[in-house]
């Protein structure tokens, strides 16, 4: 047995440099393969990053009635903590909403026009911001939030008789209104599934490109080597036996186009992020870009397998008939 794993392992290094320009073109295809994969497999881990990034914070904002009470608000707001998808939910009062109001037009010198409403004018209503887990949950989460906006104002009609003005008019529910980017939240999730898309189906092309090339590089070997194969097993070796070599020419290709496309990567992918964050782009929107020893070990892996795998199955494919003997 070791003695068969010696012979495969120093045939299959030898026919490597021997057929060395087939060679050369089998790894420099596989390479320029895997590189196309590895870009698309960085977008879509940074896409992924982006897209939990975002949901952290993206969410939406729940109105509701200045006659709301606070054991209402209590209850709405402990209610929306236990939704599933649901991240953190934040109470900000009517002060606090005016308050963001005079932050996002700080530039108006006028502090006069915002006079009325410090003296208990205060039109802005009091809201629950609510943030996501998951961004496909959004319209779930909000048609909860309504129907335990609602919920709670029956309790209260049945309860008690409201006299205030706002609520002379019986109101269904305690919301006042949802505000929520429903299309931001749906254009991202397209994307992402339309990433996803695009690269399984890349993957899929160049598992099959790449397993024809290096089936069609050993052939050429394996013709050459034709009539020592056939006596080979005229005297008694085994398929396995004479596979051997084969495959660890495979493998040996498959393997080091893997290691070269993980240095051009990780080089090109350095690059490109320090062009990227230079530009101060992602401060802007709350982002940040993945590092590539982030995703490095995952890449290694990928590469690793689909190297060794690609070059067992291209190996095996192209020595069918020529074990038939």
């Amino acid at each position: 047995m070791y003695s068969g794993i010696g012979y495969s392992l120093v045939e299959g290094f030898r026919s490597v440099f021997k057929n060395f320009r087939s060679s050369s073109i089998s790894i420099i295809t596989m390479i320029c393969m895997m590189f196309i994969f590895g870009v698309f497999f960085s977008i879509g881990e940074n896409i992924n990053s982006i897209m939990t990034q975002v949901q952290m914070k993206q969410g939406m904002e729940i109105f509701i009635y200045d006659d709301t009470t606070e054991e209402q608000k209590a209850q709405f707001e402990a209610e929306l903590k236990d939704l599933n998808g649901v991240n953190t939910v934040t109470y900000k009062n009517k002060q606090q909403a005016l308050n963001s109001f005079k932050e996002r037009i700080s530039d108006v010198s006028d502090s006069s026009l915002f006079e009325e409403y410090e003296k208990g004018q205060n039109i802005f209503p009091a809201s629950f911001v609510v943030t996501f887990t998951d961004l496909e949950k959004s319209k779930e989460i909000q048609e909860e939030a309504q129907r335990i906006g609602a919920k709670l104002a029956t309790e209260k009609n049945t309860s008690e008789v409201d006299l205030n003005i706002e609520s002379s008019v019986e109101k269904n529910t305690i919301i006042k209104n949802i505000v929520s980017k429903d299309k931001v939240v749906t254009t991202m999730i397209s994307l992402v599934n339309g990433v996803r898309i695009a690269i399984f189906v890349i993957f899929l092309l160049l598992l099959v490109f790449s397993i024809t090339i290096i089936s069609n590089t050993i052939k050429l070997s394996l013709h050459a080597r034709r009539k020592e194969m056939s006596i080979m097993k005229y005297v008694g070796a085994t398929n396995s036996f004479v596979r051997g070599p084969y495959l660890v020419e495979g493998m040996l290709i498959g393997l080091l186009s893997a290691v070269i496309t993980i240095l051009i990567v990780g080089f090109l992918y350095g690059y490109v992020i320090k062009g990227i964050e230079s530009s101060n782009v992602l401060q802007k929107i709350g982002v940040n870009l993945l590092q590539f020893t982030d995703i490095s070990t995952k890449l290694i892996i990928v590469y690793a397998f689909l190297g060794i795998g690609l070059g067992i199955v291209g190996s095996s494919l192209s020595m069918k008939k020529y074990l038939e003997v």
